[in-house]
């Protein structure tokens, strides 16, 4: 019996130490994560050999089973997106024929009257037939959350078959997207979600594993690039105009990698790689990595070499700036193989008012139509964000009911915890006839934007506005002996907020928009290349939306919505770009990009130059190249630019020859990213031949070089003038010159350092040609002394 005991006790030992250990064990289990992997070689153009050789890869390095290969990259690169944890990855980087393996860093979204602000319904659309024909041919893709094919900018109007036989889609259908969805209009629709269902548990009310776009971003860049022309837009019943897209007759092809619940960069790479291998001739993405790669420097990270490989298949790529400005170095667009799209104001505003009492008219901010209110000053009972008007239960829904409750900015909304639609929800529930939220003295003035609101608001913005209303409250306010309000005879009226006003200067660079300079590294050290590279249309653009509106609850029913972003911004460059293909289409991404930023204008409509908008709110400042690169879009101009940089045959390796000249990188490193080592370097990395110049160090002086090449059919002389940086001075050789039609023109650019700023200066080089052709290179130099 006693042996028996023991060995009782025995086994319950080992059992205690077995449960211990799995205990500890689990503990330590590594998460997994998403990796994307390029592998020696070109791609093979066969898929199953491709994916057959990358199965073998992980075959051999891992244990089967305890990975999950999301997608084959079969086009652009050769390469994959698994699934694993971070010592699976560390062992695959060592494996043979493995060249780079980078952790998925996600990606996140970069979030009418427009057409008639950039001049196209008289200029370009006129040129190519009229709205019904702009932008005929021509194929834009969209890699983000999706479309809403109901919608009327996505109808097909056209009752001709698109002549699109460069382009090869499909139909892929799902929840709320049948095949019917795909209507000439939308010639493609695909969806990548791998990367989305590795990392998270999707949501199946939302997260449709289709086309459809469930968030409204996806729907909204589309219309802004293609949507068709003359949409009427109407919310709550209010007409606000007609939306039309820039190429109102492009046709639309649409690759949904982005989710409510989660994006990933392995659901957005794989979308790029198919968009390539479809042959859409512009790639749009407001949609990106919302930070720089880690081990390695910003232009190798694999987003932006599919990127790259995507211009060498032919595509003109155009990528949201960022919208983290104002501060310097905040772009997230970083390689010159991508047109950066910064932000900019119209000159359109939506301006609310508030009619007190006593006659004083105040200004605000809000799409409410006109009401009169009887402000009732009853406060909230609850402690938590009590003045925020959060919670109805904060309230005695007696004393509220058909009255207008001031609503306060404080600590909840200066920390993003308290929402308008927490506002607006309170309103609703207890039956307020209207709010004011008003600003608070102790957080300052708040950025206030104009959208539809389900019962009648305004936003008051500014404290000293909001001084003014409290102070008339109190004046119409009887109280008793303890303080305590029994009678509240104040009355207010909300102005008509709807009515678009046309005034003020315009374009302004947006507070949000990412600002330069480019940097490559993590240390925000600069490079030689100008970031952003153009501004388009960004802040208040109405477009068409999901009425699903997964990510806003205050547009969820919505056809329509009015936005701010980059996101924004870029579908004007997209649709700007795919009226130039059309009229030039043998043009090359390249020369699309130097037409478009060698016509752009650095001046507003007063003809002075574009402002800046900074850190404080309503503040200016007088913007250089790292805010509006080469200044506002001029889709007329860029028709017919005159001259543009020499589009070479070897514009690939030009790109490769750049990255050799970086000092911050290596060939190695080139090689595991590109699949080609460095044969050949510039001379210094501003030689590459961009429409403009950037120099993050000149010391002494430095001489570079421009190709120009005429795409005008006439022969023309050009001179030259240069608008000096500080501290230096710029010499341009020939200072004229005569080119025949197709001819080419190298022009020689000598800096001399004059003094040693230790700062950006910028300028200009200005070629006026005979034939009124002006053709602008940006400048942004670093005068430096010699160490």
């Amino acid at each position: 019996m006693a042996n028996k005991a023991n060995i009782s006790a025995n086994s319950s030992s080992c059992a205690a130490l077995l449960v211990l250990a799995i205990s500890f064990i689990g503990c330590f289990a590594e998460e997994r994560d998403i990796y994307l992997v390029l592998i020696e070689g070109e791609p093979l153009g066969q898929t199953k050999r491709l994916m057959d050789s990358h199965d073998r890869i992980l075959q051999s390095t891992l244990e089967i089973g305890s990975y999950n290969k999301l997608y084959s990259f079969k086009y652009t690169v050769n390469g994959f997106a698994v699934h694993l944890t971070p010592t699976q990855a560390k062992k695959l980087e060592n494996a043979p024929q493995v060249k780079l393996v980078e952790r998925d860093r996600r990606a996140k979204l970069m979030t009418s009257y427009t057409p008639q602000f950039l001049g196209l319904p008289q200029g370009v659309w006129t040129q190519r037939g009229g709205d019904k024909n702009a932008g005929e041919g021509i194929v834009i893709g969209f890699v983000d959350t999706g479309i809403n094919p109901s919608h009327p900018s996505f109808a097909n109007y056209n009752p001709f078959e698109p002549n699109i036989s460069h382009f090869s889609g499909d139909c892929e259908t799902g929840p709320r997207f049948p095949l019917s969805s795909c209507n000439g209009k939308i010639v493609s629709a695909r969806f990548f979600s791998a990367g989305a269902q590795a990392v998270a548990t999707l949501n199946t009310s939302v997260d449709f594993l289709s086309p459809f776009d469930a968030v409204g971003h996806g729907s909204h860049v589309a219309s802004t690039a293609a949507g068709n022309a003359g949409v009427p837009v109407v919310v709550d019943g209010f007409f606000y105009g007609l939306a039309s897209g820039m190429a109102p007759c492009a046709r639309i092809a649409v690759y949904k990698a982005m989710y409510p619940t989660v994006g990933t960069l392995a659901d957005v790479i794989a979308a790029i790689d198919q968009a390539t291998m479809d042959g859409v001739d512009i790639l749009t993405l407001s949609i990106g990595p919302d930070e720089p790669p880690r081990d390695t420097i910003t232009m190798l990270g694999i987003f932006d070499v599919l990127m790259l490989f995507a211009r060498r298949a032919g595509v003109f790529v155009v990528q949201a700036a960022g919208n983290q400005g104002p501060a310097p170095s905040t772009v997230v667009s970083y390689s010159p193989w991508a047109v950066a799209a910064a932000s900019c104001t119209t000159d359109r505003i939506y301006p609310g008012s508030l009619l007190l009492g006593n006659g004083l008219k105040l200004g605000g901010v809000g799409l409410s139509g006109d009401v009169i209110l009887r402000v009732n000053g009853t406060f909230p009972r609850t402690p938590q964000y009590i003045e925020e008007c959060q919670y109805p239960e904060a309230f005695e829904p007696s004393l509220v009911q058909g009255s207008v409750v001031i609503c306060t900015f404080s600590d909840g909304f200066y920390n993003q915890t308290s929402t308008l639609t927490a506002v607006i929800n309170t309103a609703i529930t207890l039956g307020f006839m209207g709010f004011i939220l008003i600003a608070n003295s102790h957080y300052g003035d708040f950025v206030a934007e104009p959208i539809p609101f389900a019962v009648p608001g305004i936003l008051i913005p500014k404290v000293s506005t909001s001084e003014i209303i409290l102070q008339y409250y109190e004046q119409q306010t009887h109280r008793d002996e303890r303080g305590v309000a029994i009678k509240f005879n104040a009355q207010a009226g909300i102005g008509e907020g709807r009515v678009a006003s046309f005034e003020g200067r315009a374009p302004i660079v947006s507070r949000f928009s990412s600002r330069g300079p480019d940097f490559t590294d993590l240390s925000r050290n600069p490079t030689d290349v100008l970031k952003p590279d153009v501004i388009a249309p960004g802040h208040q653009i109405w477009a068409a939306w999901s009425p699903v509106s997964a990510l806003d609850p205050m547009l969820t029913g919505c056809n329509f919505a009015l936005l701010s972003g980059t996101s924004m911004a870029t579908p004007h460059i997209a649709g700007i770009a795919a009226l130039i293909k059309q009229h030039n289409p043998s043009w090359t991404p390249t020369m699309i990009a130097s037409a478009i930023s060698s016509t752009a204008t650095k001046y507003d409509n007063y003809g002075q130059l574009i402002m800046a908008e900074g850190f404080e709110i309503t503040s200016t400042y007088n913007s250089t190249h790292f805010d509006f690169g080469s200044g506002l879009v001029s889709a007329t101009r860029a028709l017919d630019p005159g001259l543009i940089l020499h589009d070479f045959e070897t514009e690939f390796e030009d790109y490769i020859s750049f990255l050799c000249s970086l000092a911050d990188t290596d060939p190695v490193s080139i090689k595991a990213a590109t699949g080609i080592w460095c044969n050949h370097s510039l001379s210094h990395p501003a030689n590459l031949n961009l429409p403009s110049v950037t120099v993050s160090a000149v010391a002494k002086s430095l001489i570079l070089q421009r190709s120009l090449k005429n795409v005008g059919n006439k022969t023309e002389t050009y001179l030259t003038s240069v608008v000096q940086p500080n501290g230096t001075t710029v010499s341009l050789y020939p200072p004229w010159f005569t080119i025949a039609p197709q001819g080419t023109q190298d022009l020689a650019i000598q800096f001399n350092v004059t003094q040693a700023i230790g700062d950006f200066s910028f300028g200009e080089i200005v070629l006026t040609g005979s034939l009124n052709h002006i053709v602008r290179i940006p400048l942004s130099v670093k005068p430096v002394s010699i160490f």
